[in-house]
Order: C-alpha cells, then sequence, then structure tokens
C-alpha cells in the first residue's frame, strides 16, 4: 500500500510541473525516468510529439560501461551520453523535466553531468 501511495503522489508532482513546463525542437524537454534498476533520459520535443534522443542504462554499451544500471556512477554516464547526443544534434539548451522526483541523488547526478557536458538548462 505505501509503494502505491509514493507512486501516485509523484505522479501527481509530475503533472502539476508538466502544466507548466513543454519542450519543442530547439528548446526541447529532458525527461528523466528512474526505475528501481535503471535510469532513463528522453529529449523530448513536444509540440511534434517525439523523442529526439533518448539515452538508458539499459543499453548494451551502457551496460558494459557500468556494473549496476542504479547507481550514481551510472546516471552520470546517462547524463553525459545524453548531452552528448543532443550536442551532436545542434541542441545546447533544454528544459529539465525531473519526473515527480526529488532533485536528489541519482537525478541530481545525471544533470551535473549533462550540465558538464555543455548542456544549459
Amino acid at each position: 500500500m505505501r509503494k502505491n501511495f509514493k507512486e501516485l503522489s509523484r505522479k501527481k508532482r509530475h503533472l502539476r510541473v508538466r502544466k507548466k513546463i513543454s519542450g519543442n525542437k530547439e528548446i526541447p524537454r529532458l525527461n528523466v525516468f528512474r526505475s528501481t534498476k535503471y535510469i532513463y533520459a528522453q529529449l523530448i520535443d513536444d509540440v511534434e510529439g517525439r523523442v529526439l534522443v533518448s539515452a538508458s542504462t539499459l543499453n548494451a554499451e551502457m551496460k558494459k560501461e557500468t556494473k549496476s544500471g542504479k547507481n550514481i556512477s551510472a546516471s552520470k554516464l546517462i547524463g553525459a551520453a545524453i548531452a552528448q547526443k543532443a550536442i551532436d544534434m545542434g541542441i545546447k539548451r533544454v528544459v529539465f523535466d525531473k519526473g515527480g522526483f526529488l532533485y536528489h541523488g541519482r537525478i541530481k547526478a545525471l544533470a551535473d553531468a549533462a550540465r558538464e557536458k555543455g548542456l544549459t538548462f
């Protein structure tokens, strides 16, 4: 019961935030989702409704680099990977959507790594 309450609360927070932020082709939305095992990041163009770039710890190349997909070092790799893919596409600015999660731990590590690679939020 407690887990369902936490997930419902997170989804409510995410919906409140999503009312206010939106991405477009020039400044896409950097969406982050973390599960108990993996972390995912996507650059989304909300106007066209499509994903421009994505990275996750489920990728075969990321699995080779990390022992586990659920720690801070894996989050840093995903943040750097998504930033590099975005810069290769010519995207330097994004709107950060933390998905209703607290800006702490793995979410913060991903955001900091993306900033270090050159993305601005």
